[in-house]
């Protein structure tokens, strides 16, 4: 059942217990279409997730 997440930090560090991946996904549901870019490399993620506003704070799942 898909996750309704409204923050980006929350889009960013969300993931199951029971992944079998580290890729990071982000989806951007339009009238039309679903994109779904896919991040594969674990630094450009970090980067990514370190271009977040400093007030945000940041809740890492394991």
């Amino acid at each position: 059942m898909p996750l309704k997440i409204e923050d980006i930090k929350n889009l960013l560090t969300a993931r199951p217990k029971d992944a079998k991946s580290d890729n990071v996904k982000f989806k951007v549901r339009c009238s039309r279409y679903l994109y779904i870019p896919v991040i594969t490399d674990k630094e450009k993620a970090e980067k990514l997730k370190q271009s977040l506003p400093l007030s945000l704070a940041v809740k890492e799942l394991k």
